[in-house]
């Protein structure tokens, strides 16, 4: 063991067995080195349990990863709950719980599913898309911190069990406090006390990023305050809104596909101009000048010919869409700075009739 290593076992929990959680997770996991990475899968459950996770990477070449323990459910990973497969619980309860599934708060409350995961020393880290993903943990669970994180990686589940990641390696993190409108409140009575969480976030961050840097390799660890960090999440936005939803809208056009067309190139730079022209005044200050422009972005977009955006793939699937954190969350945000998204709220009225018209053709289907 290096002079790094934790003193005592770390227990990181990994809920959501996707392709970034899994790959995230593969690059932690050093029982050498005192860091034990478990996972909580459901519909490769049985693959991972048996054979662990086979990864083929273009980073990092093919291995497999072996996880401390798989679960089926949360309620199955659970301190002290007991599983007939004998995977195993830290006494001492969870050191991290890092939430990697798809966020979809119009679905389910995953912060009130992985609550019975959560004691006063856990560090809850969100890996997820959007904007305003945090705010309902933060509501739960007051005193812990919380990080908050944004990665940049191309990877998918090519069969259960089996991930493959293509490009990029990026992960960037920040701690969340109270939110953009009380990220300075220092003269209330709870700032003090959100100020300490802040600090265990940032300690903890810092762990992570040294670990994933030094043992796992990933050179492109970031660390951010928390309003550097929101501004990441809204500079992706301006991707992720514009891209997504136009591909299932398009009739399932990837990427550079859509700026082939003309109409569709106006509107998808539409777009991505009012995200721009409103992450300032969410943000109350201007986007630093490193961050790519709308036309970088589309620039580069050019070139990756081929890719499909998640939102299009759910819908394929007939998996239920990232609306809400991708589309709702920031016109609600927009609104309340006092920013109207007419171009975003169409989009976002149109995606909700037609999930929820194949929800209720569905549901029709079962009866």
């Amino acid at each position: 063991m290096s002079s790094s290593d934790p003193v005592k076992p770390v227990h990181i929990l990994f809920v959501g067995a996707g392709a970034v959680g899994c790959f995230y997770a593969s690059r932690l996991h050093h029982p050498s080195h005192n860091i034990y990475v478990s996972l909580t899968a459901r519909s490769n459950y049985g693959t991972i349990a048996s054979s662990g996770v086979t990864l083929q990477t273009h980073t990092f070449g093919d291995y497999v990863f072996k996880p401390h323990s798989v679960f089926p459910s949360v309620d199955a990973a659970v301190p002290g709950a007991s599983h007939a497969s004998g995977a195993a619980t830290p006494e001492e309860g969870w050191d991290y719980v890092v939430v990697a599934t798809k966020a979809l708060p119009d679905r389910a409350d995953d912060a009130a599913l992985i609550a019975p995961l959560v004691s006063a020393g856990t560090c809850i880290v969100l890996i997820q898309n959007g904007v305003g993903v945090e705010e309902p943990y933060r509501t739960r669970f007051p005193q812990n911190p919380i990080l908050s994180a944004v990665t940049v990686i191309s990877a998918e589940q090519i069969q259960q069990g089996t991930i493959r990641q293509n490009r990029w390696t990026r992960i960037s993190m920040g701690p969340f406090g109270k939110g953009l409108a009380g990220a300075s409140d220092s003269e209330s009575e709870s700032g003090p006390q959100m100020n300490d969480v802040v600090k265990r976030g940032e300690d903890c961050m810092s762990n992570l990023a040294q670990w994933w840097q030094v043992y796992g390799q990933i050179q492109d660890v970031k660390t951010h305050t928390e309003l550097e960090l929101q501004t990441i999440r809204w500079h992706k936005l301006c991707i992720n809104s514009a891209f997504n939803p136009s591909a299932v809208l398009s009739g399932g056009l990837g990427n550079a596909d859509q700026l082939k067309d003309v109409q569709l190139r106006e509107h998808i730079t539409g777009i991505m101009q009012e995200v721009w022209d409103a992450a300032p005044k969410v943000l109350g200050q201007p986007l630093p000048d490193d961050l790519g422009t709308p036309e970088r972005i589309i620039r580069s977009t050019e070139r990756n010919a081929g890719a499909k955006p998640s939102m299009l793939l759910d819908w394929e699937a007939g998996r239920p869409m990232e609306l809400e954190v991708i589309l709702g969350n920031p016109i609600k945000i927009a609104k309340k700075a006092g920013v109207e998204m007419p171009r975003l709220q169409s989009v976002y009225a149109l995606l909700r009739s037609m999930q929820t018209q194949r929800d209720v053709t569905n549901s029709k289907t079962r009866l």
